[in-house]
């Protein structure tokens, strides 16, 4: 019987597409009456979500040996 569990890079692939569904959040920046400091927030957790993406690929990048995800 075959292993149905995905392999690391197909995770990694999973995760980095869950990732790309951040244009909600960033909606958030855009609401009326948000004090500064809420709409700083915002863009820092946009941040660590684009930083979050880059680290996974650079996760399966390191396991391909140096090979780049970039043509997936």
């Amino acid at each position: 019987m075959a292993d149905a569990t995905p392999d690391f890079k197909e995770l990694c692939f999973q995760a980095r597409e869950g990732l790309l569904s951040w244009e909600k959040i960033r909606e958030l920046s855009n609401h009326p009456g948000i004090p500064p400091e809420s709409k700083a927030n915002i863009m820092l957790a946009l941040r660590h979500l684009e930083d979050c993406r880059m680290r996974l690929g650079k996760a399966i990048q390191a396991y391909d040996g140096g090979t780049s995800v970039y043509p997936r």
